[in-house]
């Protein structure tokens, strides 16, 4: 179910969260309660950053055998190294994964989870990089609706956490692929969008070179492609008008009311009329405690269009 967004106060933001399948702004409420996820597009965004400071974003647990959960710091701590305190770094059950296919250390529940079929998938952003990604079964959709991708493909089905991470770095060797991709680079990415082409013909090209090096390992392809989510369709379409957003959103007070939500990059309209929507990353909130309210409003500036 849908949560509103809080009318008022105080949160430590955990940035956007795709896991019930439409983007919502995480919030975990000072000086304490559960978390809140709530639903951001068509929705005024108001707020005021309430501190410079980093504050710790908590820690996950595993729900069950195959999910795991978000957490909120229980003591609302500042973040030291990683974005956590070290109290959640300490308890943090998924801290480990990373490390799984390299003979880091293991738990009971990390094993279970990894045991679990994953997916390899290639992500292709504006500017026409492509990522190799994995992604556990449950966090099939999620994990690529996260990524603010134009398109991607789910590339082949593996049976464990392992093998697909194997696979993973096999093809990042030979294909030369990243398997990071920095918000702000998917954020110039999208202020620059004129054409679709470029990316889906970057898309097609690595695709083929992965299908092709799947069959020299003998691992079976699926090649299923990805339906980008609709709250996306906006930020997609190279002729939407748009201006990269000119204020820091990590400080002072914001208001903007999102139009379409991309990974964590998002379209909004500034409250006043007639002016072009802006283009930020809402990311750039995680770690940040901010007070929520409809009193707050963006500062005015004049800006150009980031399209032509």
């Amino acid at each position: 179910m849908d949560q509103a967004l809080p009318a008022s106060g105080t949160y430590v933001c955990h940035g956007i969260t795709w896991a019930s399948g439409d983007p919502r702004l995480l919030l975990a409420p000072v000086p304490g309660g559960p978390l809140v996820a709530a639903g951001i597009t068509g929705r005024r965004l108001g707020y005021q950053v309430s501190s410079a400071s980093r504050w710790c974003t908590g820690r996950y647990r595993f729900a069950d055998r195959v999910r795991v959960e978000a957490v909120a710091c229980a003591n609302r701590a500042v973040a030291e190294a990683g974005g956590q305190c070290a109290a959640c770094a300490g308890q943090d059950e998924f801290r480990f994964a990373h490390q799984f296919h390299s003979g880091g250390h293991v738990t009971d529940v990390l094993a279970a989870y990894m045991a679990q079929p994953h997916w390899l998938y290639l992500a292709t952003f504006a500017d026409g990089t492509t990522k190799v990604g994995t992604a556990a079964d449950p966090r099939k959709r999620s994990r690529l609706d996260e990524q603010g991708a134009l398109v991607a493909t789910y590339l082949s089905q593996s049976p464990d956490g392992r093998t697909v991470r194997f696979l993973e770095d096999a093809l990042t060797r030979r294909l030369a692929l990243t398997q990071t991709m920095r918000a702000a680079a998917k954020l110039t990415a999208l202020a620059e969008l004129r054409d679709l082409a470029p990316a889906r013909a970057a898309h097609q090209q690595h695709l083929d070179q992965a299908a092709e090096a799947l069959t020299d390992m003998n691992i079976p392809a699926v090649l299923e492609p990805w339906t980008p989510p609709s709250e996306g369709d906006l930020l997609r379409a190279p002729g939407t008008g748009r201006v990269l957003y000119p204020h820091d959103p990590r400080e002072g007070e914001h208001g903007l009311t999102v139009l379409s939500c991309l990974g964590s990059q998002v379209l909004a309209s500034p409250d006043g009329d007639g002016e072009l929507p802006y283009l930020l990353d809402v990311g750039a909130l995680k770690g940040r405690c901010i007070t929520l309210g409809s009193q707050f409003s963006s500062p005015p500036t004049a800006v150009q269009s980031a399209l032509f």
